[in-house]
């Protein structure tokens, strides 16, 4: 078999079409021109100017809907602008496609996975290289690879098996191994342990210390500071600021990208009856494949009023644990008891029918069909609020009903017909999340509430769940984000191995010990239990 080309040497077989620019006479890496995009009547990408020095770890923070992913795609040739100049090592470039981008030496990251589900990590990443390869020798080379930067995954496991956490490691190795000069991260770290932040950060320090650019979004707004040189701000698909993160304070820099103070959270005390609403009894569940994770005599109550917080590190039993409580998969009937009624039993669709609400952590495919429009996936969930009668549809009801949850929920959509795919990440999730509380549940199922959300939205959806839970809801928050667990929860349980520990109430633990019941540190039944924490 054809040997496996090594992308640190191998010459690019077609270059994008280059010509001598006279516009720029720095030797920036990446310079951007008065880019422009537009869509119809929304400007996504207003007369942006952007430079990028080699070595350098440069942020763009905005809100979502700030432009920030159409210019990155800009960048990749995923997009093309209507009007402006890209100068890459002081050349004007056209950048057709990501293919020659990626030829360029232009590498990017997506937020949302562009994996094929049926298909190994190996597959997926072949997919992606040009030319004859050898499996078996891009095998090895996706284990050398992912165990230097402290990113391990195995090569012959299959995607659909793979845990969020495990696929972003799969997309972050996918682009490292192409060996690029300018690295483009969306959002890398929404679902990293910390562990496994610290140690991205440290692989991203090294490239950059040998010369290889990075442009960096994340709304979080402490990895910023830590991490990035400089940042450039956005606001309404305009530049409206630049800015050395590790001068500025994280209020400052929220300051600068939404254009007003962060509101305190509001966290009252539950005024009404509590009472348990939603509980789990010694479920216990074999995983469907041989890399799942089983989970063993999980128990735990919410009362009305209160929010639960489970927190893990990715890929120890919550998608095991989701599927369960949803309805997805049923289990013994007394396993899940809703308002003293047995559920377990129950699909779920009829775990809804009697006031079960859930949000799962995959915004676009599980939590909302990309195709289709807002008034469509308003029906997926929430039909019975009188949308069908006799067999039929109404589609006027079911308009209305999606734009009271565009108004409320302040999403920024064209409209009740945009489609799920046309919103940024942040206002597709406040719209889920809207559509599941407007039909008045008695229980949510929460997945990671926040994951890819600007600072403004991520506010606006914790302090939603808030104000729902003290309406009398009992809510279950599932997020490896140990800050919102802390900011929302009245209690917080960890899940790691399979096992769901006893849940503690915030004020009498902190992030330290949660963090190492998470890891596994704390347990002497860890090896007992087959469990090894993956960080």
């Amino acid at each position: 078999m054809a040997q496996l080309p090594d992308p640190v040497s191998a010459e690019p077989t077609q270059a994008p079409t280059e010509q001598k620019t006279s516009m720029s006479i720095q030797q920036n890496r990446l310079e951007l021109i008065n880019i422009t995009k537009r869509y119809g009547n929304l400007v996504a990408n207003n007369q942006i100017n952007l430079h990028v020095a080699p070595g350098e770890i440069h942020a763009v923070l905005g809100e979502n809907g700030a432009g920030k992913s159409t210019l990155m795609k800009i960048i990749y040739g995923a997009v093309k602008a209507d009007e402006g100049e890209i100068v890459w090592n002081g050349r004007s470039v056209s950048i057709e496609n990501p293919a020659a981008a990626r030829r360029l030496g232009i590498g990017m990251v997506y937020q949302h996975f562009s994996l094929f589900e049926t298909l190994t990590v190996v597959e997926n990443i072949a997919l992606g290289l040009e030319g004859k390869f050898d499996l078996d020798a891009l095998s090895q080379r996706v284990i050398e690879v992912s165990e230097k930067y402290g990113l391990p995954i195995d090569p012959k496991r299959t995607v659909y098996s793979l845990s969020v956490g495990e696929r972003q490691r799969v997309e972050i190795v996918r682009c490292l191994l192409q060996n690029p000069s300018l690295l483009i991260l969306d959002e890398p770290t929404s679902v990293l342990t910390p562990q496994a932040v610290l140690t991205l950060f440290e692989t991203l320090r090294r490239l950059a210390s040998e010369g290889v650019s990075i442009l960096y979004i994340s709304h979080k707004l402490n990895e910023i500071q830590t991490l990035c040189d400089t940042a450039t701000i956005l606001r309404g698909g305009q530049v409206t600021g630049n800015a050395i993160p590790k001068q500025e304070s994280t209020a400052s820099l929220a300051k600068m990208m939404i254009g007003r103070d962060l509101p305190a959270y509001d966290h009252p005390v539950y005024m009404g009856e509590s009472k348990p609403i939603f509980q789990v009894k010694q479920l216990s569940v074999k995983a469907q494949d041989i890399f799942g994770t089983s989970l063993h005599d999980i128990q735990f109550s919410v009362n009305s009023g209160e929010i639960l917080g489970i927190a893990g590190i990715s890929g120890n039993g919550q998608a095991e644990l989701l599927t369960a409580l949803s309805g997805e998969m049923t289990t013994h009937k007394n396993d899940v008891i809703l308002e003293d009624q047995a559920i377990g039993h129950l699909n779920a669709g009829q775990r809804r029918s009697l006031g079960f609400g859930f949000v799962p952590e995959e915004r676009l495919g599980r939590g909302a069909v990309p195709a289709m429009s807002l008034t469509q996936n308003a029906l997926l969930t929430a039909f019975r609020q009188g949308f069908v009668q006799y067999g039929l549809v109404s589609y006027q009801k079911a308009r209305q009903f999606a734009q009271i949850c565009i108004d409320k929920f302040a999403v920024k959509a064209s409209g009740t017909e945009a489609t799920a795919r046309s919103l940024s990440g942040g206002n597709l999730q406040k719209f889920i999340v809207g559509r599941e509380i407007l039909q008045r549940p008695k229980v949510m199922v929460v997945a990671q509430p926040t994951w890819g959300v600007d600072v403004g939205a991520a506010a606006f959806i914790r302090q939603t769940l808030i104000e729902l839970s003290r309406q009398g809801v009992a809510i279950v928050v599932i997020s490896e984000e140990l800050e919102e667990l802390f900011e929302i929860s009245d209690r917080i349980a960890v899940l790691a191995g399979g096992r769901l520990s006893e849940a503690r109430a915030v004020a009498e633990t902190n992030s330290e010990a949660i963090g190492l019941m998470m890891s596994g540190l704390n347990q002497s039944s860890e090896q007992q239990h087959g469990y090894s924490a993956s960080v």
